[in-house]
C-alpha cells in the first residue's frame, strides 16, 4: 500500500504520488500488461485521498499511454510494457567527442545539479521569467491570439514588421515580405540547407565554429571545409584559397559574438570577405543569434551586403527563452518565397502563439529593460570568470566585446578532451575544442559561458581534472 502520510496534502502532488504508485507497480510487473488496475472508489478509499483525485491520476496515465480505459470495466495496463528498468543508466562518459557531445551531456537531465560551464544557453534565473508569465496571461485574455489556428505562411505579420524595424536599426534595410519566422535559429539554418544544398555541395565554416552548424551540414550530406578564424574574422587568404580550390555554395558564421571564440568581425575584414563572395559565388549565411548582447553593433555583412548574396537570420533562444522556439530568415524576395514554400511542406505553418508572445514582449518594453541589464550582469560574470580561470594558467584567445564566450587555451600539454571526459566524471560539463573544430585542431582550448561559471566548485574541478 502507498504511504501518503508524509506527502504534501495538496491535489497535484497528490496526483502525482498515485500515478507514481501505479507506475511503480507497472515497472516491477505487479500490474502486468492487460492487468485491471484496483477501481477508483478501491484505490481512493486504500490511499485515503478523494475519488477526483484518482480520477485525475488515472486520466493522466491514460494519457501517457500507461493504462487504457475500458467502457463500463474500468482501467487496465497498456499491452505495451516498457522494458524493465532496474536502475537509471549513468553518464556515458566513453561517448565519442563528436559535434554533438555538449548537447547531449548539457541537454541530458535539465533537472540534475551538473553543473554545465560548457552550455550555451543563460541560467534560467537570468532569463525574464514573470514577463513571460505576463505575457503569456496576456494573451490567454485577448481575442484572436492564435491558440488555435495555423499561422500565414510568412509568419505572424506583426513581429515580421517590428524585426524589420530592428534590422534597420543595424543598417539592414528589409522589408516585412521578406522576412520568414521560422521556430528557432537551427531551423533556420535546416530550411537554407534543403533549399540552396544538393549531397556533396561544399560549405566553408570557420575554424571553430558553432558545433550545430557541423551537426546540420553533415545531415545535408555536404562536404563542410573550415577557415581558420582570427580575432578579425576569417583568414581572408585562407578563405580565398579554399573557395578556390572547392568552389563551395555557402559560407556559414556569426559576424557578432563569434561562437565559440567571442570575437566579432573587423570592418575591413567584412569588405574583402563580401569581395570574395562575390568572386567565387557564394552565398554568406549570417548568423545573428547573439546580436542583443552587444552594446555598439558591430558591422553586419546584410547591411553592407543589402541581402543580396547574404542570408541573416535571427532567433530569441538565447536572450527570451529557449522554450519559446521563435527565429526569422531575412533574405532576398525569390530566396524568401522559395524557402516559405519548403517550410509549408516540411512544417506546415509557423509557432503562432510563440511569435504572439515573442511581439508581446518586444513591445511592451520589457525585452529592452531585460536585455540592458543582461549586458551588464555578462560583463561583470565576463570579467571574474577570465580571473579566475587566469589564476588556473588559462589564456583567452581574445577579449570579446560582449556576450556570454570565453574561447580559453589550456596550458601546454594537456589535452581539453581529457580534461573535459575527467570533469565530467565529478558531474561537471566543459565544453572541449575539438567540439567547434572541423579539422580538430582546438585541442587545447574549452569554451567557457560566464554565465554557467558562477559555482566556485567548476573551478576546483577544473583543477583537479587538468592535474589528471
Amino acid at each position: 500500500m502507498l504511504d501518503l502520510v508524509s506527502a504534501p496534502r495538496n491535489g497535484t502532488s497528490l496526483v502525482s504520488t498515485v500515478m507514481d504508485s501505479i507506475r511503480h507497480r507497472i515497472e516491477s510487473r505487479t500490474l502486468a500488461p492487460g492487468a485491471k488496475v484496483p477501481s477508483i472508489r478501491r484505490l481512493a478509499e486504500a490511499l485515503g485521498v478523494s475519488k477526483s483525485t484518482v480520477v485525475e491520476a488515472y486520466d493522466r496515465l491514460a494519457a501517457e499511454g500507461a493504462i487504457a480505459a475500458r467502457p463500463g470495466s474500468g482501467f487496465y495496463v497498456a499491452r505495451r510494457a516498457q522494458p524493465l528498468t532496474l536502475a537509471e543508466p549513468g553518464r556515458r562518459l566513453d561517448l565519442t567527442i563528436d559535434p554533438l557531445w555538449i548537447a547531449r551531456q548539457a541537454l541530458e537531465d535539465t533537472d540534475s545539479p551538473t553543473l554545465k560551464p560548457g552550455c550555451g544557453w543563460l541560467p534560467a534565473d537570468w532569463m525574464p521569467d514573470l514577463a513571460i508569465r505576463r505575457a503569456l496571461r496576456g494573451l490567454a485574455r485577448s481575442e484572436g491570439a492564435g491558440l488555435v489556428d495555423y499561422d500565414s505562411p510568412l509568419g505572424f505579420a506583426p513581429l515580421r514588421r517590428h524585426l524589420a524595424g530592428r534590422l534597420a536599426e543595424r543598417g539592414i534595410a528589409v522589408e516585412a515580405g521578406q522576412i520568414l519566422l521560422a521556430d528557432g535559429g537551427s531551423q533556420a539554418i535546416d530550411l537554407i540547407g534543403r533549399f540552396l544544398l544538393e549531397p556533396g555541395d561544399t560549405v566553408l565554416v570557420d575554424d571553430p565554429c558553432y558545433f550545430n552548424f557541423l551537426g546540420v551540414l553533415r545531415a545535408h550530406r555536404a562536404r563542410v571545409i573550415g577557415v581558420p578564424r582570427t580575432p578579425a574574422g576569417p583568414d581572408l587568404d585562407a578563405f580565398a584559397r579554399a573557395a578556390a580550390e572547392h568552389r563551395p555554395k555557402l559560407y556559414v558564421t556569426n559576424a557578432a559574438l563569434h561562437n565559440p571564440t567571442g570575437a566579432s568581425l573587423a570592418p575591413q575584414a567584412a569588405h574583402r570577405l563580401l569581395v570574395l563572395a562575390e568572386v567565387h559565388d557564394l552565398v554568406v549565411i549570417e548568423d545573428d543569434i547573439f546580436a542583443d548582447f552587444e552594446s555598439e553593433p558591430s558591422p553586419r555583412l546584410a547591411a553592407l551586403d543589402g541581402l543580396q548574396r547574404v542570408i541573416h537570420i535571427g532567433s530569441f533562444s538565447k536572450t527570451l527563452s529557449a522554450a519559446v522556439r521563435c527565429g526569422f530568415i531575412a533574405a532576398r524576395p525569390d530566396w524568401i518565397d522559395g524557402l516559405t514554400d519548403l517550410k509549408l511542406a516540411t512544417s506546415f505553418s509557423n509557432g503562432a502563439l510563440a511569435a504572439r508572445l515573442v511581439h508581446r514582449l518586444l513591445t511592451d518594453g520589457s525585452y529592452r529593460r531585460h536585455v540592458e541589464g543582461l549586458r551588464g550582469r555578462l560583463a561583470r560574470a565576463m570579467g571574474e570568470t577570465a580571473r579566475r580561470l587566469g589564476t588556473l594558467g588559462l589564456v583567452p584567445w581574445v577579449e570579446p566585446r560582449g556576450g556570454m564566450f570565453l574561447w580559453m587555451a589550456l596550458p601546454d600539454g594537456l589535452d581539453s578532451a581529457e580534461v573535459a571526459r575527467r570533469a565530467l566524471a565529478r558531474d561537471v560539463v566543459l565544453a572541449p575544442g575539438d567540439v567547434f573544430s572541423p579539422s580538430r585542431s582546438a585541442g587545447r582550448f574549452l569554451r567557457f559561458n560566464v554565465a554557467q561559471s558562477a559555482n566556485p566548485r567548476i573551478f576546483a574541478v577544473l583543477e583537479e581534472a587538468m592535474r589528471g
